[in-house]
């Protein structure tokens, strides 16, 4: 009876094998049918069927964007066969664009433009597009299922010049330029940079206008903003003392190191690399930005943008240090889902990451149901920053606190520094100009994950948005904070409290935070600024830093200002002795009007310097501290 069944079992298991291998097989080749079918449905277009080759070195702006025009609605898929594309200023492509974080010089001079479009792709097959001037390499505007990939921007002569040290002592520095990429001239008072339609000028200068990099392409430590010369800057006497070398006599109190090279910033922020423009359903795929004459990859009141692999990176065959001239991947006013998967950033002028809304201060209360706002910031005018149906918040700027919510019913432009909001219902009666509005409607959940942060100015990842945010299997070596979590109603006017976020499995190296920038408290700083911090309610809420590893040569390695709940577990700290400490606060872990901190379960070795914990602002009952070993003060 017992081998009768045993069988039975057998041959129901044989029977259950065969349907499942059947299944298997149909569900195969329905997904080659689809597949198939998928494929038929998308146009090929190839661009050297236009008349466009690669190779020439001639401006392509026109016959890449006539092309375009031309296009049916479709889905396409355009086709650059790998090669060299030159693009040059176009007229006809000129357009106003107010991009948030950037000198607004209009029009914006744009090489692609994706304009009001639907499914297309622009797949590059490896290419190198060289751009020439202040210029927009990719421009998507109101347009829906976008994807770019495979192709290196680079530009023939960049907006930022480098240049290595060759001599330097308290009386002269004698510097290298490569004039086939950085063509320039030497006066008296300084140098001026020029080539295809632009000249700069330029002179030494302290802090973020010149930045040194060593070998490694590491910022040397306690240099950054806090400068990498000293001494009399106005005086100094400027000569041509060989082919590419620039003699500059003077009297010094410091000077880089001989054999690194500066970064000779001399152009302002002027156009993104990528602008991404209210728009949808974005993916960017295997693409190198070697350079840009400002943020890097700039989406702005977008939804849903997915990036793998795109790197911000100097361009390894040019023997380049820089890569960006400002921030790496900057996304403003946002929604939906942000994926930044395998994204490597080294050589930035700013930060590799920046996630953020736009508070707008209120300039005057017109009617029970409607406030006039002021772009306060000049770097964020002109933003279309609210439509029907919006949620905003009323925040006060002294305490960072949010006290209501209203729904939008119409926004009505007056002009570039104003506008006006019309609510649904009545404004509470305590809303004045000691108030600023946060658009709570454009604010993403973001997955940070695989991505490696070199040597930067300034910080690693800045993140404020109240979505869900996980920042996961990261490497920092940047040389400020390597994760600042910030927000302010009162200076830069970046919004999003924070409300869920995650940082787990990283590896924060011995670079981080080895000179000063702003808000750069430790190796993770949660820095709002808030004038009147209040614990009772804090700005920030559940932040979870676990399982990562820490190599500090420092003491600062959390500085948190109201939050309400932080937790740090089980983390790894090691000491590193490649630096000399130099930070001002001697205390690993700062905490500044917060409630339900916790820490526990982490692994600090005993070299690890202060082992200590500064209370500030709050009681003594809110913090929950399991590493013993870590002394208390400010109790």
């Amino acid at each position: 009876m017992q081998s009768d069944f045993s069988e039975t079992i057998q041959e129901v298991n044989i029977c259950k094998a065969s349907i499942m291998k059947n299944l298997l097989l149909i569900t195969a080749v329905i997904a080659v049918l689809i597949g198939c079918k998928s494929e038929k449905s998308i146009k090929i277009v190839d661009v050297s069927e236009y008349g466009i080759e690669a190779n020439t070195k001639q401006s392509i702006t026109a016959s890449v964007n006539e092309l375009i025009e031309g296009l049916s609605d479709e889905p396409i898929c355009i086709i650059f066969p790998k090669g060299r594309y030159d693009f040059y200023p176009d007229s006809n492509y000129f357009r106003p664009y107010y991009e948030t974080n950037t000198y607004d010089v209009n029009p914006k001079r744009l090489a692609i433009l994706l304009e009001g479009r639907k499914d297309v792709t622009i797949d590059a097959k490896g290419s190198d597009f060289i751009f020439h001037g202040h210029i927009q390499p990719f421009t998507v505007d109101n347009s829906e299922n976008i994807s770019i990939k495979n192709v290196n921007i680079d530009w023939e002569h960049p907006l930022t010049a480098e240049s290595e040290i060759i001599e330097a002592d308290s009386k002269h520095i004698l510097v290298k330029i490569d004039a086939s990429q950085f063509p320039y001239t030497v006066q008296e008072g300084g140098l001026t940079f020029a080539a295809d339609d632009w000249e700069a000028r330029w002179r030494l200068s302290g802090g973020s206008n010149l930045i040194e990099f060593n070998k490694e392409h590491i910022i040397p430590a306690f240099t950054g903003d806090h400068g990498s010369i000293r001494g009399d800057l106005k005086n100094v006497k400027y000569s041509e003392f060989g082919p590419g070398l620039v003699l500059m006599e003077g009297n010094f109190s410091k000077t880089p190191g001989i054999g690194n090279y500066w970064i000779m910033r001399h152009n302002v922020r002027d156009h993104a690399g990528m602008f991404l423009f209210h728009s949808r359903d974005i993916k960017l795929e295997n693409i190198n930005v070697y350079h840009t004459s400002g943020l890097g990859i700039l989406s702005q009141y977008c939804e849903n943008v997915e990036l793998q692999r795109v790197h911000s990176i100097p361009n390894p065959n040019k023997n380049r240090y820089l890569s960006g001239h400002d921030d790496g991947l900057h996304f403003m006013g946002c929604k939906g889902e942000l994926i930044i998967n395998e994204c490597d950033a080294q050589g930035l002028m700013d930060d590799p990451i920046n996630i953020h809304g736009t508070f707008v201060p209120v300039a005057e209360r017109l009617s029970d149901t409607s406030i006039k706002c002021n772009y306060a910031h000049s770097m964020s005018m002109g933003l279309i920053w609210a439509q029907k149906g919006d949620s905003v918040g009323y925040t006060q700027k002294s305490n960072m606190r949010t006290t209501g919510i209203g729904i939008v019913s119409s926004f009505e432009v007056i002009d570039e520094n104003s506008f006006v909001l019309e609510f649904q219902d009545k404004i509470p009666e305590y809303i004045s100009t000691d108030y600023s509005l946060e658009n709570l409607s454009w604010t993403p959940n973001v997955t940070i994950t695989n991505c490696f942060v070199g040597s930067n100015r300034a910080r690693g990842y800045l993140i404020s948005t109240p979505g869900k945010v996980l920042i996961e299997n990261n490497i920092f070596e940047t040389s400020g904070s390597a994760i600042l979590i910030a927000g302010d109603a009162n200076y830069w006017y970046e919004s999003g409290a924070v409300k869920d976020i995650t940082i787990r499995n990283n590896e924060f190296r011995t670079p981080c935070n080895s000179s000063s920038y702003q808000f750069c408290n430790a190796i993770i700083s949660i820095y709002p600024e808030i004038p009147k911090a209040d614990s009772l309610h804090p700005f920030h809420q559940n932040i979870r830093i676990e399982n990562n590893t820490f190599n500090p040569a420092d003491y600062p390695i959390i500085y948190a200002k109201s939050v309400d709940g932080l937790c740090f577990i089980n983390n790894t700290i090691t000491r590193s002795y490649d630096y000399e400490p130099w930070h001002f606060h001697k205390y690993n872990f700062l905490f500044e009007a917060c409630k339900n901190v916790k820490i526990s379960g982490n692994k600090i070795d005993d070299d690890v310097l202060g082992k200590n914990i500064l209370l500030k602002r709050m009681s003594a009952e809110e913090l929950h501290n399991e590493n013993v070993e870590l002394q208390i003060e400010g109790i």
